[in-house]
Order: structure tokens, then sequence, then C-alpha cells
């Protein structure tokens, strides 16, 4: 049976990007990322809700990610979602997050930003 692992999503940092490197030398980058729903109660009121998301970007990506963008910074996010986990005193703990690999601008072009999208072989991810 087929599946599909895709998630596109539109929103803001929340953070500037935080990178770091492997052991085996390999550079990741991580963000926040906000991402908002309005719409209008029965009364007519504007409501407001907000779901963050963890992204991580590797290579050159994460390199870009880390270079151009900043807390606030308005991108285009498509990727896979990755459950991780981790032990904290003695109880084992999950996480989901999204690992890009396509990212687009969307915040009014600067003369450095890249004109394009960029896009990373996936093929070397590390947990």
């Amino acid at each position: 049976m087929p599946t599909l692992n895709r998630v596109q999503l539109i929103g803001r940092l929340g953070k500037d990007p935080e990178s770091k490197f492997t052991p085996s030398g390999k550079k990741v980058a991580h963000f926040s990322l906000a991402v908002s729903n309005h719409w209008k109660d029965k009364s007519g009121e504007t409501k407001e809700s907000t779901e963050w998301v963890n992204i991580e970007a590797w290579g050159r990506l994460g390199e870009v990610c880390q270079e151009y963008l900043k807390k606030g910074s308005l991108v285009f996010v498509e990727g896979r979602m990755k459950t991780d986990k981790y032990e904290d005193k003695g109880e084992t703990k999950y996480f989901t997050k999204v690992v890009a690999q396509t990212l687009q601008f969307l915040d009014k072009k600067t003369a450095e930003e890249p004109v394009m999208s960029m896009e990373d072989d996936l093929g070397d991810y590390e947990a």
C-alpha cells in the first residue's frame, strides 16, 4: 500500500535559526515556525489560533536558513514529518518535527537573498 509523508506550511519564524554540526560533520539548522489560523465566531468576532512547529533543515538548505532567515521571517516550508524520542529522568519522551526539503522566502526580496527556493538531497539524513 502506498504512503505519503508530506507537510506544507506557511508561517513566521519564532526565533533566529540555530545551527550545529553532527559528530560526522553534517550541518543542521533548527527553528520554530508559527502557523496561524484566523476565523470569525458566531458573533462576528475575529479569532486566531497559532500552532508552533519545529523545523529541521540539513546541509546546504540549513546553511541558507542560518544565513538569510531571522525571527519574524515569512517562509513556505515543504518537508516530511519525523518523530524522535529522548530520555528525561528515566522517562521516554517523544516530539514531532518537520524535516525541510524545500524552503521559499516569502518576505520582500533584498538584494542578497537567493531568488529561487533551495532544495537539498536528504539521502544522508542523520538522527
